[in-house]
């Protein structure tokens, strides 16, 4: 798994690529710990280029929202597609992730102009 970050104003992009599994899903848990840390209030978790989800990464997921909706902060994820989406469709985790189907869906309702 590889995890790149980017950013659009005050918004992080987290864009994960391959593989989020057992081995390491725990990357993108201290990878959010970090920015939070930082005082980082509004994520994206990119999974465009992810090709496999286990448990692990779906544990992963739900500590990320879990820590960020404590805090009041916002997030999305988006590009869940494919297998990925199987995986969180089965866990029925649709409605309780806040999903969007691009970056750029989620630029726009964090940037606060989907909220009008």
């Amino acid at each position: 798994m590889d995890i790149k970050l980017r950013r659009y104003n005050t918004i992080y992009i987290i864009d994960i690529s391959g593989d989020m599994d057992l081995y390491n899903a725990h990357r993108l848990k201290d990878v959010v710990a970090k920015l939070i840390a930082k005082g980082v209030s509004e994520l994206v978790i990119n999974l465009e280029k992810v090709d496999y989800l286990d448990s692990s990464g779906v544990g992963a997921l739900i500590h990320v929202f879990t820590q960020v909706k404590q805090r009041e902060l916002q997030m999305r994820i988006t590009h869940v597609h494919g297998s990925v989406e199987k995986v969180i469709r089965l866990t029925k985790l649709m409605d309780y992730f806040p999903i969007v189907d691009s970056v750029k869906d989620a630029l726009y309702e964090l940037s606060g102009k989907g909220q009008q």
